[in-house]
């Protein structure tokens, strides 16, 4: 199938239809609770699926998440008062390119828990950076954030920008350089023999994850009045969205989606009623996906339903 007959595909479509509905209900629902948990949803929707973007078919498994939500974050907060929101958002986003450039240079040799501890150093290295700056600069520790952006604004970016993401890891997966990823994933050694820039493939699509991550933080800084580097680098954002990620299932593009809607429920519920235990809470969850559903599961349904229409070809051809 081309790009132009999947395009008008009935699962393109569907997901069309529910990208409009989501977008009409901040109307249609008269409840700052369900606007607010609503937001959290579509933060961590475009942020998992972000993620999946590059370690889904690369399985190189990165935890610098927060370091670039947080640059997003404390770009809006530096700049806010000085630029347009739109410039704003622009130079967060250069920014996050720059960073995703020279983290991906001079990391992407790297592979397996070699990768995981880099990236998990370079959020807090960045949190570090961002706090002596404040400390010894500034003089202040944090930052007061005051826009004319209301909720409904923020959930409504939240929502162009997912789409943004989806169209991108749709676009990517039927292209040459999804191929390349998917066979860098099986075998790196593979992918150099037969030709492939295994570099520049794996940097592109850490630098386009990474540029998404940090518009995802510029556009929900203003949700906070007040931020400093402890809430915006928070480590647990990288393991959260890990963590719905892999219960989603890393192998289709609308996979993190079925990770993220009941996580963010759980993790709302855990958060509220035992925030002293919320990092066990985590861990436990995080075991237990791994060892019942390591697929995740968008995996569970492909292998049940692929099961099923093979034993259905099978009756046709005993017939």
């Amino acid at each position: 199938m081309n790009q132009n007959n999947a395009m008008f595909s009935p699962g393109f479509l569907v997901v069309v239809v529910v990208l409009i509905i989501v977008a009409a209900l901040p109307l249609l629902i008269d409840s700052s609770y369900f606007l607010a948990y609503s937001i959290n949803v579509l933060q961590y929707a475009a942020l998992a699926t972000a993620w999946t973007l590059f370690s889904g078919p690369t399985r190189y498994i990165s935890l610098a998440t927060t370091a670039f939500f947080g640059i997003g974050a404390y770009t809006v907060a530096v700049l806010s008062e000085t630029l347009p929101w739109f410039g704003v958002l622009g130079v967060a986003m250069v920014i996050g390119i720059l960073l995703a450039l020279v983290v991906g240079l001079s990391t992407l040799r790297l592979s397996g828990i070699h990768f995981v501890i880099f990236t998990f150093g370079l959020a807090e290295l960045v949190r570090q950076i961002v706090t002596w700056y404040e400390v010894n600069i500034t003089k202040s520790i944090g930052r007061y954030i005051f826009l004319d952006i209301t909720q409904e604004d923020i959930y409504w970016q939240l929502l162009a920008l997912l789409t943004l993401v989806l169209f991108a890891g749709w676009w990517i997966r039927r292209s040459r350089l999804g191929l390349a990823l998917r066979v860098i994933g099986e075998d790196e050694h593979v992918a150099r023999h037969l030709g492939m820039n295994t570099t520049v493939a794996k940097v592109s699509l850490f630098v386009i994850s990474a540029t998404f991550m940090t518009l995802v933080g510029a556009i929900m800084a203003p949700r906070w009045t007040y931020i400093d580097p402890a809430i915006v680098f928070n480590p647990t954002v990288s393991f959260q969205v890990l963590i719905m990620s892999l219960l989603g299932g890393v192998g289709h593009i609308l996979g993190p989606l079925a990770g993220v809607i009941p996580l963010t429920a759980l993790f709302e519920v855990l958060s509220a009623n035992f925030p002293n235990h919320f990092a066990l809470f985590l861990g436990v969850v995080f075991l237990i996906i791994v060892y019942l559903v390591p697929n995740g599961i968008v995996g569970v349904l492909q292998s049940r339903f692929g099961r099923r229409g093979r034993e259905r070809d099978a009756g046709k051809e005993q017939t």
